[in-house]
């Protein structure tokens, strides 16, 4: 039984690699950027009961593909009203075929969805990663919104082999991410 290849990374593969190759003159194709891993990460009010917490597991679950692991808090702090082992979060690691299937549906399916939405932010972290925080799960289609009774936001981390952000950032952009554009400032008048 032969597994398909995602479609993005056919697409890395056959068009990303020979682009950067010839625009950055890396002289071995292993020299080029690859995605490494996407981290999905979410919080959970730590007065949430056992019902809520259930809930963004499963949610973060149907948007991942794979079962999250729960983050507990390492110490009590009273003014949080956190107590020691307390589910505070929760959060998933994708790789391989998982990742490049999860980051296809993120850019061609969630963020057209959103509402107004002018592209996102080009701004990567310094060492050609990059961070995005999606304000409410509901954009994705795994998500029923009539089961929804509170609504998360998501961190998501696209962790990159590139050495700089120009580097991380050519190549979000020929893997398709709808990265905003930069608008030429107007001079001002006298």
């Amino acid at each position: 039984m032969s597994k398909k290849t995602p479609s993005l990374k056919k697409l890395y593969v056959e068009q990303v690699v020979p682009e950067l190759v010839k625009s950055r003159g890396y002289k071995n194709k292993h020299e080029v950027p690859k995605l490494v891993k996407i981290s999905i990460n979410t919080g959970i009010d730590a007065e949430a009961d056992k019902n809520q917490i259930a809930d963004v597991q499963r949610d973060v679950a149907a948007i991942a593909g794979q079962k999250p692991v729960l983050a507990k808090s390492r110490k009590a702090i009273a003014n949080f009203k956190l107590k020691q082992g307390q589910v505070v979060g929760c959060h998933v690691t994708l790789r391989s075929d998982a990742m490049w299937e999860f980051l296809y549906r993120l850019i061609a399916v969630a963020l057209p969805t959103i509402r107004d939405f002018r592209g996102i932010p080009s701004k990567l972290d310094g060492q050609g990663n990059y961070n995005l925080g999606v304000t409410d799960h509901s954009i994705f289609p795994e998500i029923s919104i009539e089961n929804i009774k509170k609504h998360i936001g998501l961190d998501i981390t696209i962790v990159t082999t590139a050495k700089s952000d120009d580097e991380g950032r050519e190549l979000l952009r020929l893997l398709g991410m709808p990265f905003r554009r930069s608008e030429p400032v107007a001079p001002k008048a006298a």
